[in-house]
C-alpha cells in the first residue's frame, strides 16, 4: 500500500512529555535521552559527597572543627531536604529547563521570574567557580605528594582555566554523552565513597575517640568562640548539599519529567546526606595529627589525613579517587549552569540572549551557553591571586545565590494556595509546613553567609558574597529597565494561558512594594 506525499509530512503525535512542554509555553528542542537514574545521577553529581564535602572541610576544622562539621550535617540535612521536597513538587509542576525562574513566573509574575533566574544563575556559575577551583586544589595537593610541587597562586589559576576548558569541550559532545557520564559518576561517587570510608575504617592502627569527633571544638577564624562561629561552620553542609535543582534544569532532556525529576532531587539530596555524613564521620576519625592536619604542607587537610593513616601510596591513590570525582561533577554543573542561561536567554532576559540561545543543529547542545558559563565563573575566581580566603567567599556566592532562588518559588506557592495546581508528585497534607520549614531556613542562610568569615576584616580575608550578589542584582535591575519591553514581548509571543498573563500583571504590582 502506498503512503501519500501529505501522510508522510503529517507531524507526528507529541508524547505526554512534550505535550507538557507546549503547554507551558515551549517546543522540544532538546532530545531526551535521560531516564530515572541520569536525572537523579545528574543531581547526586552535582551535590557530589567528595566535592562540597571535601573541598570545604579544611574550612569546617578551623570554623567549629569536629564538633561543628558532624553535628551541623546532621542538623542541616533535614533543613536542607525540606528545601529540597518543597521545590521538588513544583518542578513536578513546572519541569522545564529553566527550572526556578520559570517557576516563579508562573507562581508570581514576571518581576519574581527575572530575579528568581538572575539568582539561580549566580548560584550556578559560582558553583563552576568553587567546583572547578576545588579540583585545581586537590589536583595540586596531588602533585605535592608526587613530585613535592606547591603552586604559586597563579599557577593554580592557571590549572584552573585548563580545567574549566576540559569540562567546557565535554560538554560540547551532546546528551548521550551526558547521560554516560552522568550515570558513571554517581557510581563512581558511592563506589568511591565506600573505598574511602573501607580504608580509613580498617587500615589505621589509631582512631580518634566519639569525644573527639563529636565535642572537639576549634576556632581559627579570629572571632570569639561562640554561636557565631558555629554558624560559619554551616557553610560547608549548606555548600555540600546544593545544586539539586539540577534535575529540574535537565527535565527536558529526561522522560517522564514531571515524576523522574522531583524524585530525582529528592532522592539525590537524601542519599548525599546519608552517605556524607558517614564520609565526614570516617575522615575524622582517622585523623592522627589535628594541629598538622590543619597545617598541611598539601593545602588540603584530607590529603593530610590520607597520608598519615595510609600512607604516600593508598593517599594519592585516593586522590585521585576523589579529584575524577569533582572532575565528573564540575560536568554536570557546568550543563546545569548552560541549560539555565539557554532557558533564560530563550526569553530574552539576558543581554545578547540571541546569542545564548541558540542550539547546535548537530548536539542539540546550547554550545554558546557552556562557554558563557565558564567565562563568568573564571572571572569569578580571579580574586584568588591576592586573597586568601576567595574559595570560602566563592562557596558562599554559590550558596546565596542559590538558596533565595529555591526558596522564592516555594514562598510564592505558599503565598498564594488557590491559584496553586499540584503536579504528579507532590507532598500532599505537608506541603505547607514542610513549605514554611524551607523558607525561614532560606532566609536565614542567605543573610548569614553574607557576614564576614574572618576576623580582622581585611583586603585577604575580605568575603565578598554582598558585591558580587548585588553586582549581579544591579545588572539585573539595569537590564530589565533596558530590555524589559522586548522581553515583555518575546514572552506575550509564547504565552499560552490568558489567565496566567493577568497573574502576572497582578502579582508584578505586587511585587513593587516589596523590592
Amino acid at each position: 500500500m502506498r503512503t501519500s506525499a501529505n501522510s508522510r509530512q503529517r507531524p507526528e503525535p507529541l508524547d505526554e512529555d512534550e505535550r507538557l512542554l507546549k503547554e507551558l509555553g515551549y517546543t522540544q528542542q532538546l532530545h531526551r535521552r535521560m531516564g530515572a537514574f541520569g536525572s537523579f545521577a545528574a543531581s547526586l553529581s552535582v551535590i557530589s559527597i567528595m566535592s562540597g564535602t571535601l573541598l570545604l572541610f579544611g574550612f569546617g576544622l578551623n570554623s567549629g572543627g569536629p564538633a561543628v562539621v558532624m553535628w551541623g550535617w546532621l542538623a542541616v540535612g533535614p533543613l536542607v531536604l525540606c528545601l529540597a521536597a518543597a521545590l521538588a513538587e513544583i518542578t513536578s509542576r513546572y519541569p522545564t529547563s529553566g527550572g526556578l525562574y520559570f517557576m516563579a513566573r508562573q507562581l508570581g509574575g514576571e518581576r519574581w521570574s527575572w530575579y528568581t533566574g538572575w539568582l539561580n544563575l549566580l548560584g550556578l556559575v559560582a558553583g563552576i567557580a568553587a567546583q572547578d577551583y576545588g579540583i585545581a586544589t586537590f589536583t595540586a595537593a596531588w602533585a605535592n605528594l608526587q613530585w613535592g610541587i606547591t603552586p604559586s597562586p597563579g599557577a593554580l589559576l592557571a590549572l584552573y582555566a585548563v580545567i574549566l576548558l576540559l569540562h567546557a569541550v565535554l560538554n560540547l559532545f551532546g546528551a548521550r554523552l551526558m547521560n554516560i557520564l552522568t550515570s558513571v559518576s554517581a557510581w563512581w561517587h558511592l563506589a568511591g565513597a565506600v573505598v574511602i570510608i573501607g580504608a580509613l575504617t580498617l587500615i589505621p592502627s589509631h582512631h580518634q575517640p566519639a569525644g573527639f569527633v563529636f565535642s572537639e571544638f576549634t576556632n581559627n577564624t579570629g572571632w570569639p568562640p561562640g554561636a557565631y562561629v558555629i554558624l560559619l561552620g554551616m557553610l560547608l553542609p549548606c555548600f555540600a548539599l546544593a545544586g539539586y535543582d539540577t534535575s529540574a534544569h535537565l527535565s527536558e532532556e529526561t522522560t517522564r519529567a514531571s515524576v523522574t525529576a522531583a524524585r530525582g532531587i529528592v532522592r539525590s539530596v537524601a542519599v548525599s546526606w546519608i552517605a556524607g555524613g558517614v564520609l565526614l564521620a570516617a575522615l575524622l576519625f582517622a585523623v592522627q595529627d589535628y594541629a598538622a592536619t590543619l597545617a598541611s604542607p598539601t593545602g588540603t587537610p584530607v590529603a593530610q589525613i590520607f597520608l598519615d593513616a595510609l600512607g604516600v601510596a593508598v593517599a594519592k591513590a585516593l586522590l585521585l579517587v576523589i579529584i575524577v570525582a569533582q572532575f565528573l561533577c564540575g560536568y554536570t554543573v557546568t550543563a546545569s549552569a548552560s541549560r539555565m542561561i539557554y532557558a533564560f536567554a530563550r526569553d530574552g532576559a539576558l543581554p545578547g540572549w540571541a546569542r545564548w540561545q541558540k542550539v547546535s543543529r548537530r548536539t542539540a547542545i546550547p554550545a554558546n551557553a557552556v562557554w558563557l558559563a565558564i567565562a563568568v565563573a573564571f572571572v569569578l575566581a580571579l580574586p584568588s591571586l591576592y586573597s586568601a580566603s576567595a574559595f570560602a567567599a566563592v562557596t558562599a556566592i554559590s550558596v546565596v545565590g542559590f538558596t533565595p532562588a529555591y526558596a522564592i518559588p516555594v514562598l510564592l506557592r505558599l503565598r498564594h494556595r488557590d491559584k496553586w495546581v499540584p503536579g504528579p508528585w507532590n507532598l500532599g497534607r505537608f506541603s505547607r509546613p514542610v513549605g514554611w520549614i524551607a523558607v525561614l531556613w532560606a532566609a536565614a542562610v542567605t543573610v548569614l553567609f553574607m557576614l564576614p568569615q574572618t576576623s580582622p576584616v581585611t583586603a585577604a580575608t575580605f568575603n565578598y558574597t554582598p558585591i558580587a550578589t548585588l553586582a549581579a542584582l544591579a545588572l539585573a535591575a539595569l537590564w530589565w529597565r533596558i530590555g524589559r519591553r522586548s522581553y515583555l514581548q518575546r514572552r506575550a509571543s509564547t504565552s499560552t494561558s490568558t489567565s496566567t498573563s493577568q497573574t502576572h500583571a497582578e502579582e508584578d504590582g505586587e511585587f513593587k512594594g516589596i523590592v
